[in-house]
């Protein structure tokens, strides 16, 4: 398709390929002759800018750029070429061979609707054709937000159990473990069903509005702003609800100092969090802060999030000599090894024996690996109770919030 003219006629030309040399890639020759025939030219890198500019460029419906690694110090020209075809509303196939993906990459933003390896695959540039001749769908119109559902405080004072979980270091699953054991609070039945708080005191990085799909709200940063003057009505409204049962305090939508909420301020939350609800479940930050020791006195059950690995037995090491030196409770802490070996792995099981030895602690639960779903569920935003009902991490979760709940009822029916 040669000639000393880019295109010698140009008036039945539907596409073109452009490249250094179309004779380098002969494939490309014979596929193009299959699906368009005599419709088609071929323009060298210098010959597109002035050709795609013309009128008789008019009636072309895409360009075919072959390139290889060869070409990649006429880079800068190619996206040129690029900008030009799509101003002229002309599609652009990219047709390429040992090109770097970063470069691959870069074209592809800068307006290439179609990329294709070469050698081509048995009829995939008929396919690419037909792909770019597809009419786009109509956008589908998401319906509006549902208005956020936000709490009342509670008709009756109560006395709420505080449930602190911490991760000793990062990636041990303590915002999976809060917010699951949260829902599965939320979802006992006799004699009612509770109310269940879960706070994110994670002011900086929280992820409870992720785990489930909530918006983070201004109101979260006013009612931390001024936690002093905050009445049950505040606390409440600053929350938003999860399918109707539970009650979350998220993260702030803007990153906060972690020093943002003073010790007599996290007293006074903890204080009116307890008022109104059954069951306050924190999710706290990996860090120590000012106020980490309010929480820890405060809690009934204080959950330290470890692994079987190296970093969770220095972390657990350094947090028992910072609070033995504060003369905290650390006897308080309830160790929960995530992802812990199975029953039946000896050798992990002696492994656990050593740790708890050699760390002076009592692993006081097991949880084993919930796997993909658990990953899932968090990307999806929803508890595992509602997307993988059956995964082992959920079964020991569930079990530990009925242990929980007529550990609480029994004392509660006793006093």
């Amino acid at each position: 398709m040669n000639s000393e003219d880019p295109i010698a006629d140009s008036s039945h030309i539907l596409a073109c390929t452009i490249s250094r040399d179309v004779q380098n890639f002969d494939l490309l020759i014979e596929d193009m002759e299959t699906v368009m025939g005599e419709s088609w030219g071929d323009l060298t890198f210098d010959e597109a800018i002035p050709f795609l500019t013309q009128p008789d460029a008019e009636h072309l419906e895409f360009v075919a750029i072959a390139m290889d690694e060869s070409d990649e110090e006429d880079l800068a020209l190619i996206e040129d070429i690029i900008r030009t075809a799509r101003r002229a509303e002309i599609k652009v196939i990219l047709i390429t061979e040992d090109v770097p993906a970063n470069i691959l990459h870069q074209l592809l933003r800068g307006g290439a609707e179609e990329f294709l390896p070469y050698p081509l695959p048995e009829g995939e540039l008929a396919s690419a054709i037909e792909r770019l001749n597809t009419p786009e769908p109509e956008p589908v119109h998401e319906p509006a937000p549902a208005p956020l559902r936000t709490v009342a405080p509670a008709r009756v004072s109560t006395d709420g159990v505080v449930l602190a979980v911490q991760g000793i270091a990062g990636g041990t699953g303590a915002t999976t473990m809060a917010v699951n054991l949260a829902w599965e609070l939320a979802n006992m039945k006799a004699p009612k069903e509770p109310r269940v708080a879960l706070l994110d005191l994670n002011f900086q990085f929280g992820s409870v509005a992720t785990y489930l799909d909530l918006q983070r709200r201004d109101a979260v940063h006013e009612a931390l702003s001024d936690i002093e003057s905050m009445d049950d009505e505040a606390f409440c409204s600053s929350m938003v609800q999860f399918q109707d049962k539970l009650n979350v305090l998220t993260a702030p939508p803007d990153i906060l100092p972690m020093d943002y909420v003073s010790q007599p301020d996290m007293v006074h939350l903890l204080e009116t969090a307890r008022r109104n609800f059954d069951y306050v479940v924190i999710d706290m930050p990996s860090v120590i802060t000012g106020w980490t020791d309010v929480v820890l006195n405060n809690a009934h059950v204080y959950f330290a999030m470890i692994e079987l690995e190296m970093r969770s037995a220095q972390n657990t090491l350094r947090l028992k000599r910072a609070l033995q030196a504060e003369d905290l409770p650390f006897d308080k802490l309830r160790f929960v090894l995530n992802r812990a070996p199975k029953f039946t792995d000896l050798s992990g099981r002696s492994r656990i024996k050593r740790l708890a030895e050699s760390l002076g602690i009592s692993i006081d639960l097991q949880m084993p690996d919930g796997g993909k779903p658990v990953l899932q569920a968090c990307d999806h935003g929803l508890p595992l109770a509602e997307s993988a009902a059956k995964n082992p991490l959920r079964k020991e979760i569930a079990k530990l919030a009925q242990q929980l709940h007529e550990l609480n009822q029994s004392t509660s029916e006793a006093a």
